[in-house]
């Protein structure tokens, strides 16, 4: 009988501006990971807002890490706005949602573990750069 695996699935939300290199998003990912003790290896996916389908830095981050990255529309990602630690203005004007980063890894656990999540990392801001973690409760 194969155990079953009880490890949370952790997934990193990025936003970004245009033209935010992945060196940028990288660093940001690094610090943030250190910060919090958890290996790059434990991450299963990225996930952001449809917008950024064709942002080079973050398409070049997912190649790099080799991970998944899945976008959500701001429809999908409003729904998570009494989830977030920060309303950002700005994000709600030019996307459409209150905040990228939070909502897309929220979206994604839930997606992908069919169950609720929390966010284990808050909005981290470096750069041109957001980023959150989000893992299975």
């Amino acid at each position: 009988m194969t155990p079953i695996s009880t490890a949370p699935t952790l997934v990193v939300g990025l936003g970004c501006q245009r033209g935010c290199p992945a060196s940028t998003l990288r660093a940001l990912l690094d610090q943030a990971l250190q910060a919090h003790n958890i290996e790059l290896r434990a991450i299963r996916a990225l996930a952001s807002i449809d917008l950024k389908r064709d942002e080079p830095g973050l398409l070049e981050l997912a190649e790099q890490l080799a991970l998944p990255l899945t976008l959500f529309n701001s429809t999908q990602l409003a729904a998570y706005e009494p989830h977030l630690s920060h309303h950002s203005q700005i994000a709600f004007e030019r996307t459409g949602c209150y905040g990228v980063a939070e909502s897309a890894a929220l979206a994604l656990v839930e997606q992908l573990a069919q169950t609720p999540a929390r966010l284990l990392i808050l909005r981290q801001k470096y750069g041109q750069a957001t980023l959150a973690l989000a893992s299975s409760a």
